[in-house]
């Protein structure tokens, strides 16, 4: 196939499409391409395996290091375990393109995308999303496409399309916007608290770079002959249908409105109501009895229907009646509680968050600059000093499951509420601890990532990280039936299985920090999605009104178990000297006060420990060991040996000179040990550095003067 290359330009950058040249055994390829960063992405479609009652769309995102011109490190130099970024970008492909695959599509279905080449400037993430569109189309696979994304910053007042790392590091917004023909399918956004109205501006702004995009593969699309065909869904079981639905509808809609049921008890009796009149009565049914047939070919049949019918009436209840099932109304959020200090101090902060049957429990600590993650990954980010990490356990949800290493789904939980609270984090300079939260979700009904933003902010509180602004959050959802849209305020478990929309908000009460909006359906009007991030405003207010009745501003005084921190900064050319030949002396400064030293190549020294005065003894060493010393200098020292033409004096912790026999007095002495001791103490002077670093001194010439100014340094 000859090689089809399709352009399109945002302010002078360009996103190019080339078709044809790799991956030819793939459904469908793509390389999309913009500066030097170039993404290999394909669709593949394989025959569907028999029982599957799901849709099973698999993405994955791949890096190379050679994409960036590197050699991976670790013994066997190649790459190993997707880091947690490209877990992030696997992530961000699948959330717009999944709702645009009909959900009665049982074919096998994967996505990969490749980086081949990265520069600097442009990243790969968008890329992948756009190329998996065009990848799907490519395939035939069955699409409400296309789909597009891009990134919107904001610099200055401007807001740019698909800026430079430099551009959002430095900016103020990070907001990724998805959408397809029918409207928003995806966003996801970090922000400096801004203010709801300059948000939905960026949405709208960044959607209708998304529409060029679409226009763009429309246009190939015609000049390759596809069309589109997404199909229908496949005829349900008339007769079983009609069966259940005469027999349940009335007491299921009975138990959903019954409000004062809790999620267990819900659906304890929903279980019921299966059982005795759906499953039993089929068993008393003749064997050749077409809907007795039916659901013995077909075990899922009958609970796949009920859930159908389940999620109907709850959605009729909604649209119709304005109630949940709960009995709140659609703009209400559900009791809250909380609680700091619920774990013992040897744990840093820590705090309990209760909204609804949701329970999170997150646990701050602080660490010292040596334990900030390294980012071995393609991105110009080299390590983070904040952490979070977000664990869902089976018995949350009342299961029992294998206990596995964190999924896609814990990484991105912990991401959301990472970048929800990394705008009102301390700066380096003003607070050099490394911060870890840990959130364990304990009970799960609806939003436990916008409860570990709540609990991770009272923890940080807590443990006396002086956050700029409490952070909250609430998850907002969306019932659409026809023409009829509802959203609804802090949804449960139920309102996000059963209906479109979880949309995520965390801000302080200045603005939003951080936005993620997934669909079910093929896309939402501008209109809507503002209407959702204002009804969201009320309930994360209200949620911070309950959270600073527990603790109103961080803790003075930290834990007294968390390390104390000292630091200084040094020549960088003084490094070697404070580590030492093979770490010969840092090694001997932390085995003699017990202490924690990390040193960052600009000469800042970080000294750790939870003994203020051995963490100020090593502080005294290295400033000792790193001050520069100047001809004329007086000082009061230490004498720490004594050899045949002199004595070693300690001028200061780490440094030391010789007095020659010479300069031991003004007339000739006939051995050192006739006039100095180990231990004593005198005053000298600095004769002289001489070209190897070696500090001579002299106890002659010195000024009484200068001798009662050394004295009152050395008490100091």
């Amino acid at each position: 196939m000859e090689e089809i290359i399709k352009s399109i330009s945002f302010d002078g950058r360009d996103i190019r499409l080339k078709i044809g040249l790799l991956a030819p055994q793939a459904g469908g390829a793509v390389l999309i391409e913009s500066g030097d960063t170039s993404v290999l992405v394909t669709a593949t479609r394989a025959e569907g395996r028999p029982g599957l009652d799901f849709l099973p769309l698999l993405v994955d995102y791949e890096e190379r290091l050679y994409a960036g011109g590197r050699i991976p490190g670790g013994f066997l130099r190649r790459e190993g375990r997707p880091p947690d970024r490209v877990t992030l970008t696997s992530r961000l492909i699948d959330r717009p393109l999944r709702p645009l695959i009909p959900h009665w599509l049982r074919d096998d279905i994967q996505v990969v995308a490749t980086t081949l080449s990265m520069d600097e400037q442009v990243p790969p993430d968008v890329l992948a999303v756009t190329g998996a569109s065009v990848a799907v189309i490519l395939a035939r696979i069955p699409f409400f496409g296309p789909m597009a994304a891009v990134r919107v910053g904001l610099v200055g007042d401007d807001f740019i399309i698909n800026p430079t790392y430099r551009e959002v590091k430095n900016g103020d917004l990070d907001l990724v916007v998805a959408g397809s023909p029918d409207g928003v399918v995806m966003v996801e956004a970090g922000a400096n608290q801004l203010p709801e109205q300059d948000i939905i501006e960026a949405i709208d702004f960044g959607y209708e770079a998304v529409c060029d995009l679409i226009k763009a593969q429309e246009e190939l699309m015609r000049d390759l002959g596809i069309e589109l065909k997404p199909g229908e869904p496949p005829e349900g079981n008339t007769g079983l249908i009609q069966f259940i639905r005469d027999r349940v509808t009335l007491p299921v809609k009975q138990v959903l409105q019954q409000h004062d049921l809790d999620k267990t008890a819900r659906d304890a009796h929903l279980d019921e109501i299966k059982e005795q009149e759906i499953i039993t009565p089929i068993e008393t049914l003749a064997e050749d009895d077409p809907i007795r047939v039916a659901t013995t070919e077909d075990s899922k049949l009958v609970s796949q229907i009920f859930k159908d019918l389940t999620k109907e009436l709850m959605r009729q209840q909604i649209v119709q009646d304005s109630v949940r099932v709960d009995g709140r109304n659609l703009d209400q959020v559900r009791p809250v509680s909380c609680k700091v200090s619920c774990l013992p101090k040897r744990v840093h902060g820590s705090a309990l968050f209760n909204r609804g049957l949701t329970q999170v429990l997150s646990i701050a600590t602080l660490g010292t600059p040596g334990d900030a993650q390294d980012l071995d990954d393609l991105h110009p980010q080299e390590e983070k000093r904040y952490m979070h990490h977000y664990n869902f356990p089976p018995y949350s949800v009342g299961e029992t499951k294998p206990m596995r290493a964190p999924g896609r789904r814990e990484i991105g939980h912990g991401a959301l509420a990472e970048r929800a609270l990394v705008p009102v984090l301390p700066s380096k300079d003003q607070f050099p601890y490394v911060i870890r939260v840990v959130s364990e979700v304990l009970s799960s009904n609806g939003s436990t990532s916008m409860g570990s933003v709540c609990g991770s902010t009272l923890a940080l509180m807590d443990a006396g990280v002086p956050i700029s602004k409490p952070v909250s959050g609430a998850a907002m959802g969306l019932i659409k039936e026809g023409e009829e849209v509802r959203i609804l305020t802090d949804i449960q478990g139920i309102e996000d299985f059963l209906g479109d929309m979880d949309f995520k908000v965390a801000g302080t009460d200045s603005g939003v920090t951080a936005l993620q909006m997934d669909m079910k359906i093929t896309g939402l009007p501008m209109k809507t999605v503002a209407d959702a991030i204002y009804q969201a405003k009320p309930a994360r207010l209200h949620i911070l009104e309950k959270m600073l009745e527990v603790i109103g501003k961080p803790r003075s005084d930290l834990s007294p178990y968390a390390p104390r921190l000292l630091t200084l900064k040094i020549d960088p050319d003084l490094i070697g000297l404070v580590i030492g030949p093979g770490g010969k002396t840092i090694k001997g400064i932390t085995e003699e006060t017990g202490v924690k030293i990390d040193i960052d190549d600009d000469g800042t020294v970080t000294i750790a420990s939870t003994d203020s005065e051995n963490a100020a003894r090593a502080y005294q060493i290295i400033q000792g060991m790193t001050r520069k010393l100047n001809a004329g200098d007086v000082y009061v020292g230490r004498i720490t040996r004594i050899i045949p033409i002199g004595a070693f004096v300690e001028l200061l912790p780490g440094k030391e000179g010789m007095i020659h026999i010479s300069q031991l007095a003004d007339y000739r002495v006939p051995r050192v040990e006739d006039e100095v001791s180990v231990g004593d103490e005198v005053i000298v002077k600095v004769r002289e550095i001489d070209s190897k670093g070696r500090i001579n001194l002299t106890r002659l010439n010195i000024h009484p003067d200068e001798a009662a100014a050394a004295r009152a340094a050395a008490v100091k």
